[in-house]
């Protein structure tokens, strides 16, 4: 036990990811945890950096100014994770690392321009809409391909891969299958020899409650955040 029990669990999450992995026949190191920080404090998500988990993804534009300067001295990498505003470009670029819920080449070719303007370069992700639920962002499967080639042709922004927030089923059969979605389409993406296509290998999928399943299916990113930091306060 260590002196806070956010660290136990840290260490326990990464246990079980790494269990994960190794049922499914995969190492480890090919599945980062990435740390869903929304509504976390400052000063609690700088324990888990220096305890060495140092990859987080923040959902909303607001709290991500407002702990920026307070982490800037731990070093990290920061991912945004929710649906970005086109009128919130300028507060995001430079304060990320990856943009992981790139949706349509409107917002693409808004994102390339302000970032050519600054001087920057952004990684980012295709968000698929795998489930065809409303309530979700993301491009719909049958053109995430169409999106990444138009994307590859805007100098400022480098797709590493794919995104999704999984089906809302308690059905693990279903949500499963839509995370083999996205795997088949990161390798349609991969022998389609598209411009830049051979970098798009990563995959952002499973959370807190199927991240097991997201590994099983190919997850190189798993994004956990209750199961970590307890559940989130009601708004």
């Amino acid at each position: 036990m260590t002196a806070d029990p956010l660290l136990d669990r840290l260490r326990g999450v990464r246990a079980q990811v790494d269990a994960a992995a190794a049922a499914a026949g995969r190492s480890p190191d090919e599945v980062a945890l990435l740390l869903a920080t929304k509504t976390v404090a400052a000063e609690r998500i700088a324990l888990a950096l220096t305890d060495g988990f140092t990859l987080i993804g923040e959902n909303r534009v607001q709290e991500l100014t407002d702990k920026y300067d307070a982490l800037c001295a731990v070093p990290h990498v920061t991912h945004f994770i929710g649906h970005l505003q086109a009128n919130k470009i300028n507060q995001v670029i430079g304060r990320v690392d990856c943009l992981e819920s790139l949706d349509s080449i409107g917002s693409a070719r808004k994102l390339d321009a302000r970032l050519a303007a600054r001087g920057l370069d952004l990684d980012v992700l295709i968000q698929v809409n795998v489930s065809a639920e409303e309530s979700k962002s993301g491009v719909a499967p049958e053109r995430a391909l169409e999106l990444l080639a138009e994307v590859a042709e805007l100098p400022r922004l480098s797709v590493r891969g794919f995104m999704t927030i999984g089906l809302n089923s308690d059905d693990r059969g279903a949500v499963r299958a839509g995370y083999r979605a996205l795997a088949g389409l990161r390798e349609a993406a991969v022998a389609s020899r598209l411009p830049h296509a051979d970098l798009a290998r990563e995959l952002s999928m499973g959370m807190s409650g199927d991240f097991a399943d997201a590994i099983a299916e190919g997850a190189t990113i798993v994004r956990i955040g209750s199961a970590v930091f307890g559940r989130r306060p009601t708004r």
